[in-house]
């Protein structure tokens, strides 16, 4: 069975900067692709981040290009997903997400966790 636990959200103010992780567990990480999506209160979900199964491939959402940056560690089963000079309009929660590598051109993902709130206020 397929667990995604994202970790590492939390309240920061306008500026500044988060990490947040995702363990896998269930799955042989090295062959998927594993990416971010968020979604805001009253908005659709949306994808933030992707990186491919060995990692040689990332695609972003236009919005945070240059400031959030996705990486993962397979010996750690890790994703993360660093995020600098967040803006209040990043506030969201944010999921992480494993699939095959279509995921890069905009298939959503077939397992999903729980979501970690981000909150970016003064």
């Amino acid at each position: 069975q397929v667990q995604l636990v994202e970790s590492g959200g939390g309240l920061v103010q306008p500026g500044g900067s988060l990490r947040l992780s995702c363990a896998a567990s269930g799955i042989i990480f090295s062959s998927y692709a594993m990416a971010w999506y968020r979604q805001a209160p009253g908005k659709q979900r949306e994808l933030v981040a992707a990186i491919s199964s060995g990692g040689s491939s990332t695609r972003y959402a236009d919005s945070v290009k240059g400031r959030f940056t996705i990486s993962r560690d397979n010996a750690k089963n890790t994703v993360y997903l660093q995020m600098n000079s967040l803006k209040p309009e990043d506030t969201a929660v944010y999921y992480c997400a494993a699939g095959s590598d279509v995921v890069l051109f905009g298939i959503e993902p077939g397992s999903w966790g729980q979501g970690t709130q981000v909150t970016v206020s003064s």
